[in-house]
């Protein structure tokens, strides 16, 4: 097994090792706790990061002014330590910072050793948290750029389509394949990951809300949908008939524009042509012509859909996938 080593566990390693130096430096008590709080608040995004610090930070303030109330006022005695967690723990949960429960309980601890509330105790513990949190925000401003990773799930699933587009082509023409729809599970398992990573790309950016990579495989799962749907009909087609070879030419010319660029419309305009001329070709003259028709109508209207998905996609931004701000083709 490849063994690799991340960013983040190279911010955490140094991260920590900076908070502790930092923390004996100030000649603060219990300074390795400081490096505690850097590596529970290096999360995987910048947001997370900061939600957990902000968590942390608050909730060891409420530690801190527990402590000082309950110890100081009743006793410092073990009982008292389990009172306090259960007046402090619902009070963590109720502000929403619930997540610096257990570093908290270390600050209470702290001062339970103490013997007493002190404004020197308080303001190291104070250093203490400003100092573990400081650093671990500081390690997490930056973020490895995710834009080159997003591209290639992008190709990846574009070529997918283009593969089923051309199986879809080579049976409709020879109504034969030795296809093991390998792609199909690929194209499922790639279209998850990178929406995945897409939301993981928001989570970097303070002042963005939405990704449009997120919106762009969005899109590819839903027309993937539609593709997993017209695949049974298809294949069920045993005729041949005019039809079928009109729209296998079509998708065959459709699999060639799975790029950036704005021939959605185009699309559509050809296939409405091609309804058009359907309804004015023969009736079938045998059953199983009236069923091949009735499949390859059915394929056509989910096409319709497949292609008005793409059309309402409003596109990706120069940097984001190096191209202009224009919709994809199909």
């Amino acid at each position: 097994m490849k063994y690799r080593i991340g960013y983040r566990t190279i911010k955490t390693a140094v991260g920590t090792s900076i908070s502790i130096m930092i923390a004996q430096m100030l000649q603060l008590d219990n300074f390795v706790s400081a490096g505690i709080l850097t590596i529970l608040c290096i999360k995987v995004t910048k947001k997370k990061s900061l939600r957990a610090s902000w968590d942390r930070f608050f909730a060891c303030l409420m530690a801190m002014a527990f402590s000082s109330l309950l110890f100081e006022g009743i006793a410092y005695h073990p009982l008292v330590i389990g009172l306090l967690l259960l007046f402090f723990i619902p009070a963590a949960v109720m502000v929403k910072a619930s997540d610096g429960i257990v570093t908290s309980s270390v600050i209470i601890l702290h001062i339970y050793s103490a013997g007493e509330v002190s404004m020197e105790l308080l303001l190291n513990e104070l250093g203490i948290i400003i100092v573990g949190i400081g650093v671990a925000l500081i390690a997490n401003l930056y973020m490895p750029s995710l834009e080159s990773k997003l591209k290639e799930y992008r190709l990846e699933i574009e070529e997918n389509f283009k593969i089923i587009f051309d199986e879809i082509v080579k049976y409709l023409r020879t109504h034969e394949s030795s296809w093991d729809g390998r792609e199909i599970t690929e194209t499922m398992e790639l279209i998850d990951e990178a929406k995945t990573l897409a939301f993981r790309d928001v989570e970097n950016h303070f002042r963005r809300n939405e990704n449009l990579y997120y919106h762009y495989f969005k899109m590819r799962e839903k027309q993937f949908e539609i593709i997993e749907r017209v695949l049974p009909s298809v294949t069920s087609i045993a005729l041949p008939v005019e039809q079928g070879e009109m729209i296998a030419d079509f998708i065959e010319e459709l699999s060639e524009h799975i790029h950036p660029g704005n021939t959605a419309i185009q699309f559509l305009e050809k296939l409405y042509r091609m309804r058009v001329s359907f309804e004015n070709m023969e009736l079938p003259k045998t059953r199983e012509e009236f069923e091949a028709r009735a499949a390859l109508l059915h394929f056509v209207k989910e096409m319709e859909q497949y292609l008005i998905i793409k059309s309402s996609f409003k596109g990706l931004k120069d940097g984001e996938m190096n191209q202009s701000r224009t919709a994809e083709a199909n």
